[in-house]
Order: C-alpha cells, then structure tokens, then sequence
C-alpha cells in the first residue's frame, strides 16, 4: 500500500521514524514534509499536500492512506479534511483508528505527536491500515451524505434543507 505522511515541526521525529517502520513493513511512503525542522514551519501546505495525493491515487486504482501528525494533530485534520474527497479522523487509540476505518472508511489519520509515544502511534497507524471498511448500508449512507454535502452544499431530506 502507498502511506501519504506529512507533519508540522513537532511530529519530524515521529514522522522520520514511521517512515522507516512503514516502510520495512512493506509500504511504499510518500513523504510530503517538512524535510527539514523549522519551528516556524506552516503544515497546511504539507498536510493538503499528502490529501491530494490521497485522492489522486485512490482515484487512479492506486490503494493508498495518508497520516499526518502535528503537535495535537487538530491542525493537521483539519487541514487535511479541506481537500475534496479526503476523511481525515483524529486518532488517540486503537479503538478510534479502528472504527474510523470501519465505519468511515477515513482515507487519512490525524496523531497527535505530543499526545503520544511513538510506539503508540506506531500501534494507531498499523490497525488503521490493515482494518478494512465495513461496507455496512449505514456507513455507506453516512459517507455518502457528507460527499454530496461536500460536493453540493446541501444533504437531500434533511430537515434544516428543506425549503
């Protein structure tokens, strides 16, 4: 599988490290930065950079994920989740990198590098790349709703749209 990583100043550690255990796990990581420390650095930039490269991917047949980190990994969702076709999900357990698989097929997650050891994060990453999507009618609804609301600006039949 193709991993997308990208982080801010506070997760190059932990991003340099993954790299390696993604790798020789049998990964191919695409890394979108920073390269170098900058504690001035602006991750927005390398985050979209990473869910662009998500969606491209996946678009092409490519089977690929992202992960990106940051010093609470808000930021670095958020970023993430402005890119059209992207569900980032903030993880901080195994239960939630399992579940943002399961029930919302995310294509990306989001750790906080200064919230956790990188074993931990190592633990998060490697759950949410071999867990698959449920493909459960709900959950395909769910995500449905969210990509037509992300694409039109509106969800058909509900309440607060009907006019």
């Amino acid at each position: 599988m193709r991993i997308h990583i990208a982080t801010d100043h506070a997760g190059l550690e932990f991003s340099t490290t993954l790299q390696h255990h993604l790798a020789g796990a049998g990964h191919e990581v695409i890394d979108h930065g920073p390269k170098v420390y900058d504690a001035l650095d602006d991750y927005p930039s390398f985050c979209i950079d990473a869910a662009l490269a998500v969606v491209a991917d996946q678009r092409a047949g490519v089977e690929a994920l992202g992960v990106v980190f940051g010093g609470s990994g808000n930021g670095e969702q958020i970023a993430a989740n402005k890119v059209r076709g992207i569900r980032a999900a903030l993880v901080w357990n195994e239960s939630t990198a399992l579940l943002a698989r399961q029930h919302n097929d995310a294509n990306v997650i989001s750790i906080g590098a200064r919230q956790h050891s990188v074993e931990e994060a190592i633990g998060f990453i490697d759950a949410f790349i071999a867990e698959p999507f449920s493909d459960e009618e709900r959950h395909i609804r769910r995500i449905a709703q969210i990509a037509e609301y992300e694409t039109t600006g509106d969800i058909e039949d509900h309440p607060l749209t009907q006019g």
